[in-house]
């Protein structure tokens, strides 16, 4: 299967999530910036509000590659102990680079969503998007984030992933839907003709147009 973009590619995964449409209790949560063309066809189509989820990751010092844990919109920290244990940080030194992280994922969240609140999504059934998953580091630390927050339920949603990826979130998100899993996989971008870079305004756009038709009802409960 080839997608024309992402957002053909976001309603083909809708029609695989039609047992969450029109339900008051459902959320869509896009990982930005590629997340959110796909995600805004899955809210569209499922009746759902949406939102960003920002996920930034904490590296290690003169390694970045090397993760020592991750911040989440909402304040949620997730740290990885074995790295943070075999390489001795303190608390101090984690919150140095937590602070240098966290005005970028704050900059980030007033430049997708200016003054809207986040969604509030404790108790609630997060449907978390991404445009495609390969190794899925970032889609494991937002997982892992997202529990902070306390949703009833936490489904991992992505057009295209790497067979052994969904599998292996299938073990930390409570339901996993992947609409295909090519395999030789290569990377994600081959999977649509149109794989083009989503800007920040293009975010800021179709977050704006998906607040602008939320329904009442989760107008009300959109933040506590």
């Amino acid at each position: 299967m080839l997608f024309g973009d992402r957002f053909d590619a976001g309603a083909r995964l809708a029609e695989q999530l039609q047992h969450y449409a029109h339900r008051p209790d459902v959320v869509v949560l896009a990982l930005p910036r590629g997340g959110v063309p796909v995600a805004f066809e899955v809210a569209r189509r499922l009746g759902a509000p949406l939102d960003v989820f920002v996920v930034r990751k904490l590296g290690v010092p003169g390694h970045e590659e090397l993760a020592m844990g991750a911040i989440a919109s909402g304040g949620v920290r997730v740290l990885n102990d074995e790295v943070v244990k075999s390489l001795g940080f303190t608390e101090r030194e984690i919150r140095d680079i937590e602070t240098l992280e966290r005005a970028e994922l704050e900059r980030r969240e007033r430049a997708y969503r200016g003054d809207r609140p986040p969604l509030d999504v404790r108790g609630r059934v997060v449907i978390l998007v991404d445009d495609g998953l390969a190794t899925g580091a970032s889609m494991r630390a937002a997982v892992a984030a997202l529990r902070r927050l306390e949703p009833a339920r936490i489904v991992v949603a992505v057009p295209v992933a790497e067979p052994s990826t969904c599998a292996m979130l299938a073990k930390e998100a409570d339901e996993v839907v992947c609409a295909v899993t090519p395999q030789p996989f290569f990377a994600v971008g081959l999977w649509y003709r149109d794989f083009s870079q989503t800007t920040d305004d293009e975010v800021r756009a179709l977050l704006d147009r998906a607040a602008a038709e939320i329904r009442p009802e989760h107008r009300e409960g959109s933040a506590r």
